[in-house]
């Protein structure tokens, strides 16, 4: 399938009713979340999907750039799903944000990564000096791109995570996607891991348990949309629609409101992953953290 997009639910959206096997599709909603879980269940749906088996969970919520509440139905449909995602009993767990924090539409795996509430080096008498219930440790780190480290981000995770030995580790990254109306809009999250830049035709290793060694979850929101899929919704004429064809075809687009989409998501995200981890503790503290 010739689709620019790490949506698993774009990419079913494109099959005919009919076409294929081993996808199973639920949605539901809580409160203003809406949302759609979509299963790959064997071979047949891994080549219908373009996908590996797992699921993949889409959460679509108001647009991060017009909404600053966070204890709403978001949290606690991103939460529960990242509760469901990881792997039963995990208690130990790794968060890496991916990408560059010197590129806005590519900074939200580091954003969120420096709000991750890391416990792994406070010792039980220590929290409960803080007035804090027995912690489960969680690390977090931002590995930063292949461009400026020289190491690819599946080395760098598998060496940290052979240090920490985690139970599990969750992948945050930003996404891309097939519709501009999906833009800051959106959340995947899925139990099969990921292929960074895979969206946007720039892959590499893949991050997921065969490589690293322990269940991977990944987190995404996509921030990016290829320019030569803008034409599909444009009805303005069959020559102007060449036009921009090609002179977006080679372009990567982003909302104006970029900066602040991706702040807003990052403090979402990571509010969500703190509150999975550490269920004893109320997401009202999380926010107060600095």
């Amino acid at each position: 399938m010739n689709c620019r997009t790490d949506l698993a639910l774009e990419r079913q959206e494109l099959l005919k009713e009919g076409e294929y096997s081993g996808v199973k599709v639920e949605k539901w909603k809580i409160e203003n979340a809406c949302v759609t879980q979509i299963e790959i269940t064997d071979k047949n749906g891994e080549a219908a999907i373009g996908k590996p088996m797992g699921k993949y969970i889409t959460v679509d919520l108001p647009e991060f750039s017009h909404e600053s509440e966070l204890l709403d139905g978001r949290l606690t449909a991103l939460t529960e799903t990242v509760k469901e995602l990881l792997p039963k009993g995990a208690k130990n767990v790794l968060v890496a944000g991916l990408g560059n924090e010197s590129i806005t539409p590519d900074a939200l795996g580091p954003m969120c990564a420096k709000q991750i509430f890391a416990t792994r080096h406070i010792e039980e008498n220590t929290a409960k000096e803080l007035g804090l219930p027995s912690l489960n440790p969680v690390a977090a780190v931002s590995t930063g791109v292949l461009g400026q480290t020289g190491i690819e981000t599946a080395e760098y995770i598998k060496g940290i995570a052979g240090l920490v030995r985690p139970d599990a580790v969750i992948i945050v990254d930003a996404l891309a996607s097939r519709r501009l109306s999906r833009l800051g809009k959106t959340v995947q999250l899925s139990d099969t891991g990921i292929t960074p830049g895979s969206g946007v035709g720039n892959a590499r290793a893949k991050i997921d348990e065969s490589t690293i060694g322990v269940p991977v979850v990944a987190i995404g929101v996509p921030t990016v949309v290829d320019g030569a899929t803008i034409v599909y919704d444009l009805t303005d004429g069959e020559n102007k629609n060449e036009n921009i064809s090609r002179e977006a075809g080679s372009m990567m687009v982003t909302p104006r409101e970029i900066d602040t989409v991706i702040s807003r998501a990052a403090k979402l995200l990571a509010l969500s992953i703190n509150c999975a981890l550490q269920p004893q503790l109320e997401p009202e503290l999380f926010l107060s953290l600095k």
